[in-house]
C-alpha cells in the first residue's frame, strides 16, 4: 500500500510491531492537498490523526476583522497536536489548517490512532514528543508576542524558516499572514533590513545577506555570533 510505504520512512512508524502494522492498514486515507487549500477549519469535528507526508501544512487563527495568525507548522513526519487533543477529548477543532505548499496527508482514523497509541509505544512516543514540540513552539511564539515589536518579530521568522541557502520563499502578503499584520507593514519593515545590508529581496522571496546582523535585530542586547 503506498500511503503506508510513505508513512513508513517516518521512525514511529517504520518501528509498529506487525500487529500494529496490520492495524494502521485499516481505513488509512491519503489525500493530496494543493496550494492554499484548507484542510481544518475552525469548529470542524476531527476524524483522526493528520500526518504529513510531504509538504508542509500552516496552523492559523483568524481575528474577527480577518486578520490571519501563524501558530505552527507542521512538517513531514509531524502530526497535529491540536487534532490529537479534539481526536482524544472529543473536541471540535479550535484554528484552520491551510496547505503551505502542494502537500500530502495520510489521514489515520480515529479508532485505529487510539488503538495504536495504547499498543505501540513509538506512538505513544509520537505523541507526547508532538505535544511537547507544540508547547514550545508555541511559548517562543507567545513570548514574541508579548515582548517584541513586528521587526523582531519578522527578523525571526526569517531566521527561524528559511532554507538551508538563507532564502525564504514567501511572498509579502504570506508574511502577513503569518504575523497577523499587513503587507504595507512587511514591506516597510523589509525596505528597512535591504537598506541596512540584512537581506536582499526579489519577487517572492527574501534572501539572508547579514546573518549576524538580522540575529542583533532579534536579541539587541545581545550578539548571535557568540551563541
Amino acid at each position: 500500500m503506498r500511503t503506508l510505504d510513505e508513512l513508513e520512512r517516518f521512525e514511529p512508524f517504520h518501528s509498529l510491531s506487525e500487529e500494529g502494522r496490520r492495524l494502521l492498514v485499516k481505513g488509512l486515507v491519503r489525500k493530496e492537498c494543493s496550494r492554499g487549500e484548507v484542510t481544518l477549519y475552525k469548529g470542524q469535528p476531527v476524524s483522526g490523526a493528520y500526518v504529513v507526508l510531504a509538504g508542509r501544512l500552516r496552523v492559523f487563527s483568524l481575528a474577527p476583522n480577518g486578520t490571519e495568525a501563524t501558530l505552527y507548522f507542521i512538517e513531514p513526519g509531524e502530526t497535529c497536536v491540536l487534532a490529537l487533543n479534539c481526536l482524544f477529548n472529543d473536541l471540535l477543532y479550535p484554528a484552520w489548517v491551510q496547505a503551505e505548499i502542494g502537500s500530502t496527508i495520510a489521514l489515520i482514523p480515529g479508532a485505529v490512532y487510539r488503538k495504536l497509541f495504547e499498543r505501540e509505544t513509538t506512538i505513544q512516543n509520537l505523541t507526547v514528543h508532538t505535544l511537547s514540540t507544540l508547547v514550545f513552539r508555541l511559548m517562543s511564539e507567545l513570548e514574541l508576542v508579548h515582548s517584541s515589536h513586528h521587526r523582531q518579530r519578522l527578523a525571526n521568522f526569517i531566521l527561524m524558516q528559511s532554507a538551508s541557502d538563507g532564502v525564504l520563499r514567501m511572498t509579502q502578503q504570506q508574511l502577513a499572514q503569518h504575523l497577523g499584520t499587513t503587507r504595507e507593514v512587511v514591506a516597510r519593515l523589509l525596505s528597512e533590513f535591504s537598506a541596512n545590508g540584512l537581506v536582499r529581496t526579489q519577487r517572492g522571496a527574501v534572501a539572508i545577506k547579514d546573518l549576524f546582523g538580522l540575529r542583533r535585530v532579534v536579541a539587541p542586547e545581545g550578539d548571535g555570533s557568540k551563541e
